[in-house]
């Protein structure tokens, strides 16, 4: 708790953190917002900031995409191989997503560092399925998890899956603009396959499980064997698995998914979450299974 304290402390004496309406919605957040700062608090060399603006896409935004059958392919692990059902070509990602395009620019290096120090966090315990969640909506956690996905998909002979797990209002079908079809719902309801629902962007080598067709109780479906055994299967299949989660409170969805992954990254933005918000955001996590922090809008 008071490594949390000391990094956002630090902020505002800097005159890093902006001030900006606690309840700001998404939508209200300009892009090109200064970068945020990522920091485990088991060690305070971890820190390096990289940029994610979080403005929603425009209104009207029509995602595009030309869909096609995936031809089966041999897989090189031993588990039966996953082939997903659709392939994505000539989506329009979302601008925010800075990582899709292989550049060198700071933006991109800095997570190219976050990925590598994710990669390197516990030596003793590979973390191989990172969750990504915030206390609150609107503190660019999807953006995040985009971005971190993207990125790790560009190393050699990686297999990335970015899981859309926040059955409420997810985000990442239109931010990769991915049209519609079955997602995680419809795998952990019996209503499709988990290869039907798996969408592979061909340009990013990046694999996709979009929400799917929302349910009523996104709590109790999230808490079945069907999630631990997608989990599970998904583990055999890619090198990294990301996933983008539902805020960690009130909302139970975050404690119901935590014990699944290795370890969970909270994202928090600067000047808007309250501390209080974010030391109910590591009870509801627990302690032995957060990575660190991610400190949006700090210079």
């Amino acid at each position: 708790m008071s490594r949390i304290q000391q990094i956002l402390d630090k902020a505002e004496r800097e005159g890093a953190v902006r001030r900006l309406h606690t309840e700001a919605p998404l939508a209200d957040v300009p892009v090109g917002a200064p970068p945020p700062v990522a920091t485990p608090f088991s060690n305070p060399a971890f820190s390096t900031p990289f940029t994610a603006p979080l403005a929603s896409p425009p209104a009207g935004h029509a995602p595009e995409g030309r869909v096609a059958r995936a031809a089966t392919t041999a897989s090189p692990v031993a588990a039966p191989s996953l082939t997903p059902a659709r392939l994505v070509s000539g989506a329009r990602l979302d601008p925010r997503l800075i990582t899709s395009v292989s550049t060198d620019t700071v933006a991109t290096e800095q997570y190219r560092a976050l990925r590598t120090r994710i990669a390197h966090a516990d030596p003793t315990l590979p973390v191989n399925v990172v969750l990504i969640t915030s206390p609150g909506r609107g503190e660019g956690r999807t953006l995040t998890a985009g971005n971190l996905a993207l990125s790790m998909a560009q190393e050699w002979q990686r297999r990335i899956c970015l899981v859309d797990a926040d059955l409420r209002h997810p985000q990442l079908h239109r931010m990769f603009g991915l049209p519609d079809g079955p997602g995680l719902c419809d795998v952990l309801t019996g209503q499709a396959t988990l290869e039907e629902a798996l969408v592979t962007l061909e340009e990013h080598q990046l694999t996709l499980l979009p929400a799917g067709h929302g349910p009523a109780h996104a709590a109790e479906l999230l808490g079945t064997g069907s999630m631990r055994r997608v989990i599970e299967t998904l583990r055999g299949q890619f090198d990294r698995i990301v996933v983008d989660a539902a805020p960690a409170a009130p909302l139970a969805d975050v404690s119901i998914v935590a014990p699944l992954v290795d370890r969970v990254l909270l994202v928090v933005r600067a000047g808007v979450t309250t501390k209080p918000s974010i030391h109910e955001a590591i009870a509801s996590i627990g302690g032995g299974k957060l990575l660190g922090l991610v400190l949006n809008e700090a210079d």
